[in-house]
């Protein structure tokens, strides 16, 4: 669950325009996507209350990719610290799949590009498809209030004006349960997450806690990540179909797209060949945790999803390009509310379970996505001809400053050294260059101590 990874593009005085800022979104430490406590919602106003309507999209222009610097990029990934990491890239007819690093850090065994993996918050495009099917099938209507499709969830005024829109594309103004699930994140230490590693959760738990949460801001005020709000689209999905969201998705979304390797777990483990995943919790961990086996009922379906890079990459040009919801759906799946930082920059644009981001070669769409020791990023043109993949096994690996957030590591530029040359091709990947201070626009990880404490009962 982002679960996830943002990527924001940085133009530094006498240099090309390609350092992209790769910082984890995830929510709460390994979290499905970014969590933002009501504290930092207020300071990272959305800047609009409704949706804008998606425009025609930047042109796409970029060489073709070349197999050999994208081999070194990944090279430069682990080189720079990262244990492993497995891309898949596509430009039209043309695809490359690479892998670097290690798999098992007590092994050595090496990671391989179609591993599987787990993927956490772009879970969430999968379920906002499904939504969208609700839509097309008369079902469901995305300005009517929650309340009135799931009156024992969500009662009350916040019932009333909350709308499905707005738990899709985050603006609700309900809180993250992450932190309730795993309140040891305040310390920080990772006793809670060993704790629950074989622990069992229920959507209705997740939920009350997110409602529980003080609020991020009214409906439809700010854009404030929340995983709480995939949760409750996971249960209005079973409430429209009669059927587990997680097997409605199965036959309805996975299969439709042909995807031979993802899936929702049936229990802690993962099926096929796949990495161990090593949780370092910003150096709190030591040595850093593996959490490759783990009940992933506490993302549920705001990112427990595993799947492959391959069939990421399948999976949004097929939905893009019109074929698992109509033209249409995926038109206002991409009516985007822009997410700013406390100066005012847009961040990224986010619309119902996919976001958008222009980078030097064009605009691009997907989603990202971080659990505990897995990150992963999928971002594909608009046309869905150019598109990356990847996937790596080791999170939290940047210290933290006196403030409590992230210093820049070099893990980052490399990342986003190879996220550039998939898709722009040409620019310049150097993952030698400065640091890049990472973006104002933080998670719940990412936050002080202080600052969770917030959001948090101390009880």
């Amino acid at each position: 669950m982002r679960t996830r990874r943002f990527v924001r593009l940085r133009r530094a005085a006498g240099t090309a325009p390609a350092a992209l800022a790769l910082t984890a979104l995830t929510t709460a430490a390994p979290v499905l996507a970014p969590a933002f406590p009501a504290s930092a919602a207020a300071s990272r106003p959305a800047g609009a209350t409704a949706p804008a309507a998606p425009t025609a999209p930047a042109a796409f222009s970029a060489p073709a990719f070349d197999p050999a610097k994208l081999t070194a990029t990944l090279d430069a990934v682990h080189a720079a610290g990262m244990y492993g990491i497995y891309s898949a890239v596509r430009d039209g007819d043309r695809t490359w799949q690479g892998a670097s690093g290690t798999a098992d850090v007590r092994t050595g065994r090496r990671v391989t590009p179609e591993m599987e993996h787990r993927v956490g918050s772009i879970t969430k495009t999968f379920v906002a498809t499904a939504l969208m099917q609700q839509v097309e099938r008369g079902r469901l209507r995305l300005d009517a209030p929650i309340g009135g499709y799931l009156p024992d969830l969500v009662a009350g005024q916040r019932g009333e004006q909350i709308t499905v829109r707005m738990i899709l594309n985050h603006t609700s103004g309900i809180g993250d349960y992450v932190a309730y699930a795993f309140p040891s994140l305040l310390d920080p230490s990772a006793k809670s997450l060993d704790e629950g590693r074989f622990r069992h959760l229920t959507p209705k738990q997740l939920v009350d806690w997110g409602l529980q949460a003080p609020p991020t801001g009214a409906p439809g005020e700010n854009w404030s990540y929340s995983n709480t709000n995939y949760i409750l689209a996971g249960q209005l999905l079973e409430k429209l179909t009669g059927t587990k969201a997680e097997t409605y998705i199965r036959d309805n979304v996975i299969r439709r797209a042909g995807l031979k390797h993802t899936y929702f777990p049936k229990g802690p483990r993962i099926k096929g060949a796949h990495p161990r995943m090593y949780e370092s919790l910003y150096g709190h961990a030591k040595p850093p945790r593996d959490y490759s086996t783990y009940d992933m009922s506490w993302a549920g379906t705001a990112g427990s999803l595993v799947s492959t890079m391959p069939d990421l990459n399948r999976f949004y040009r097929r939905l893009l390009t019109g074929g698992l919801v109509s033209r249409a759906s995926v038109a206002e799946m991409q009516r985007t509310v822009p997410v700013k930082d406390a100066e005012g920059a847009v961040q990224m644009n986010y619309g119902l379970g996919i976001y958008s981001m222009d980078l030097p070669c064009g605009t691009f769409w997907g989603h990202d996505g971080a659990v505990w020791g897995a990150g992963t990023q999928s971002l594909t043109s608009a046309d869905g001809k150019r598109q990356v993949s990847f996937g790596h096994n080791l999170m939290k690996y940047q210290k933290l400053n006196g403030e409590g957030l992230p210093m820049p590591h070099p893990i980052d530029n490399a990342l986003a050294a190879h996220a550039v040359q998939a898709l722009c091709g040409g620019s310049d990947t150097s993952a030698t260059a400065k640091p890049q201070t990472p973006p104002t626009l933080m998670p719940l990880e990412f936050l002080s101590p202080k600052a969770q404490a917030t959001t948090v009962p101390t009880n």
